[in-house]
């Protein structure tokens, strides 16, 4: 089998990439390089340049390569930004997946597996969250990812596809084998701006509100290593091969830690003190988000190898170290 990863040489595209490949399917990969790095694409996996909405780029691959599905990362994904400039991220994300989505109708690609997210739920009702929770997102980015969900049912109707969407909640850590890391500029994401403190490259770290109504005050995620990640994304193409229903699935190790239980289990791992230094709430921040993860495990058969928090920071911080 033949699959078109979009994303491909960003974090958790390339460590999906890398899945694929192990797993015996031909990979080929499409990233516009904005946030994306060349260096993430693995060697011998055809490379192309370019919008995930250029509907002539995918008609050229979709005939050349015969794809039989496509796993969607390609997406901006920063709360903070969306809140301020939400028209960009309608755009490159609601608007590039809907091009996406009618190219693939038109070269007749049956098989989608989205990239979706945690934020769709907004503030949840209950902890952990199940699929059928409520979907209130309350950031533009949410948003954008919840307008393409709503997509899918619409397109397997018409169209005739089969569709997995699987929402993220925190994805951490470092490919074991140092093949692929996170690389964004500027970093964002709690742990590697924690590692890169303990490496000197920060002076400290910014705590974004310590008044939640959390045990400590700080907010409480649930993190996914992104190779386990990767490997549920293999088990959803492998699960519409095989004739399995559309759906959505949480991937996430439903177990919740707070920013400071973050920063002191780096502060383990790497000896370093790692200053804070509070700053008021991020917009649209929920306090709490952690995972159910019951559908994944019991569907798509899928277990986390990684789900130790220390092993998570330390796989981060081997891949910083190297650079």
């Amino acid at each position: 089998m033949k699959y078109l990863v979009t994303g491909g040489a960003g974090y958790i595209g390339s460590h999906t990439a890398l899945a694929l490949l192990a797993a015996g399917a031909e990979v080929v990969i499409l990233d516009n390089l904005t946030t994306g790095h060349l260096s993430l694409v693995p060697r011998g996996v055809p490379f192309y340049r370019g919008d995930v909405g250029d509907a002539g780029l995918l008609q050229e691959i979709f005939h050349q390569h015969r794809i039989d599905g496509v796993l969607h990362f390609a997406a901006k994904s920063l709360v903070g930004e969306s809140m301020v400039a939400p028209g960009h991220y309608f755009l490159a994300n609601t608007g590039q997946t809907t091009a996406l989505l009618q190219a693939m109708a038109e070269a007749g690609v049956r098989r989608f597996v989205f990239s979706s997210t945690a934020a769709v739920y907004g503030e949840p009702d209950q902890v952990p969250i199940p699929e059928d929770h409520p979907v209130r997102p309350t950031n533009p980015y949410g948003l954008s990812k919840h307008l393409i969900e709503a997509m899918l049912p619409w397109f397997a109707r018409v169209h005739g596809l089969k569709w997995i969407a699987l929402r993220y909640f925190n994805v951490a850590g470092a490919d074991p084998e140092g093949r692929s890391g996170e690389q964004h500029d500027p970093e964002t994401h709690l742990i590697p701006n924690v590692l890169q403190v303990a490496q000197g490259k920060r002076e400290y770290l910014s705590l974004f509100g310590d008044d939640y109504a959390t045990p400590d005050g700080t907010c409480i995620r649930d993190y996914i290593h992104v190779s386990d990640l990767a490997d549920a994304h293999v088990l959803a193409l492998q699960a519409l091969a095989a004739g399995h229903p559309s759906g959505f699935y949480n991937l996430g190790n439903g177990l919740g830690f707070s920013v400071l239980q973050v920063v002191e289990r780096a502060r383990q791992v790497t000896g370093h003190p790692i200053p804070l230094r509070i700053e008021p709430r991020r917009p649209g921040d929920p306090a709490v988000l952690v995972a159910s993860n019951a559908r994944a495990m019991a569907e798509l058969g899928w277990r986390p190898r990684y789900a130790d928090l220390s092993v998570i920071i330390e796989t981060a911080w081997r891949w910083q170290s190297r650079k």
